[in-house]
């Protein structure tokens, strides 16, 4: 009991507040946080401590069913959108109050992580006055408790009772399940509701906020060449399939490599003489000799992008250099997408400034967008067209997505003290 009281006591040494530049209202709320700081700290233990691999069906909706009840209590109506069982995946929880008042507001998490049961456990640990680890501690289920102790803080000040706010923790985010149109339909369709869309995946900075977040999609390259003695190669017998991929890759990496925000990246590269590609498993199988030219590869790869017209930019570059084949070649490539992009807007840009502003109010200084091509895709892109959007709202820490995933425990009530008063002027 006293190490975790000294834990709360260190954790909240590290904010300093401007009480001037504050409403007393706000300063009412900072307080709420405060006093409820220790339940929320439990109440994330709990839920790191409940295996929510994707796959995990049970363990997702484990973690939704703990913080229903929390959100229960605050008034929200809670519902649980199943997924038939072809698609392999939990389904979503969506909490929602209604009102008349400010903007309409949807705040983003996700239940899941990407910690199997089958992986390594690596339960809910303070290691230090400031670091705690555990599965899925900073992505994102600190930013998931961050979104219930705001509400909490603001239902115990009557701020709910006029408010729209529709909070919605998906259970697939880590790998959303397919088709598309059905793990996020009714998601994009909530979404189409609202003016303000915040997602509370993790911080990437203190002092940094997501105003755009890029997009990903995949593509997939057949290539096809002359089967011959490898004498004959350069020659009548032509250069052959291997050859003729390498070309393109590495013309991809040459005429494209240097535009902002743009990557694509071949993870899978596989020719020879008989060839097996499965993309959809991320697996292939090949046998070739030295002595024979390859007449067939495949390569299976990624692109990322910040807007749409970025992408079918690059598309057509690339299949522009598909089309240029070797002689004795023939190839052709096919997109796949994904997620789309968060593209950078004023609206955007102009949320970020009301966060800055209230962050200034707070003495925790301005906060600045960061840099869209240090973060992935999330599901925030799902909605980016129909909403003005802020992510990386919820914990910051370091590790996600790799054993030892950890949060930074002296930062962590202060995020949420700034995210509770920035959700409080959004609809005031």
């Amino acid at each position: 009991m006293k190490k975790c009281f000294l834990f709360y006591l260190i954790s909240f040494s590290f904010l300093t507040t401007n009480a001037q530049t504050l409403q007393p209202i706000e300063q009412k709320l900072i307080k709420k946080i405060e006093e409820h700081y220790p339940a929320m700290v439990d109440l994330l233990k709990n839920s790191v401590n409940i295996n929510s691999g994707t796959f995990n069906i049970a363990g997702v909706k484990a973690v939704g069913q703990l913080y229903s009840k929390e959100l229960e209590k605050l008034g929200f109506t809670i519902e649980w959108i199943n997924m038939p069982d072809s698609v392999k995946r939990a389904g979503h929880l969506v909490a929602t109050r209604k009102g008349n008042k400010g903007k309409k507001l949807l705040l983003l998490g996700h239940l899941d992580t990407v910690f199997e049961p089958e992986m390594p456990s690596n339960p809910f640990t303070v290691l230090n006055d400031s670091t705690i680890t555990g599965q899925g501690i900073n992505d994102m289920k600190g930013g998931d408790v961050i979104i219930i102790a705001a509400m909490k803080a603001m239902h115990e000040l009557n701020l709910l009772n006029n408010a729209t706010i529709t909070i919605y923790m998906t259970g697939d985010e880590e790998n959303a399940g397919e088709p598309r149109s059905l793990t996020r339909g009714d998601f994009i369709e909530r979404a189409k509701q609202h003016d303000v869309v915040l997602a509370f995946e993790g911080a990437a900075g203190f002092n940094t906020i997501a105003t755009a977040r890029r997009g990903a999609s995949s593509w997939e390259l057949t290539v096809e060449g002359k089967q011959g003695h490898s004498s004959g190669v350069f020659g009548a017998a032509g250069y052959g399939a291997i050859y003729e991929a390498a070309r393109i890759v590495n013309s991809f990496r040459e005429t494209l490599s240097k535009e902002q925000y743009l990557t694509f990246n071949p993870g899978i590269f596989i020719g020879g003489s008989e060839v097996n590609a499965n993309f959809e498993q991320q697996r292939g199988e090949a046998s070739g000799k030295t002595n024979i030219i390859s007449p067939k590869t495949f390569v299976n790869g990624d692109l990322r992008f910040l807007t749409e017209e970025q992408k079918l930019k690059a598309r057509n570059t690339m299949r522009k250099i598909v089309s240029e084949s070797l002689p004795g070649a023939k190839a052709s490539i096919s997109f796949q997408d994904g997620i789309p992009s968060m593209a950078p807007t004023k609206g955007n840009e102009a949320l970020a400034t009301i966060l800055s502003k209230t962050s200034e109010d707070m003495g925790l200084g301005k906060v600045v967008p960061g840099n869209p091509g240090s973060r992935g895709a999330g599901d925030i892109s799902y909605v980016a067209a129909y909403a003005d959007c802020l992510d990386g709202l919820g914990a910051s820490g370091k590790g996600s997505h790799a054993p030892g995933e950890t949060l930074n425990s002296k930062q962590y009530p202060i995020l949420m003290k700034r995210a509770t008063v920035f959700i409080y002027r959004l609809l005031n």
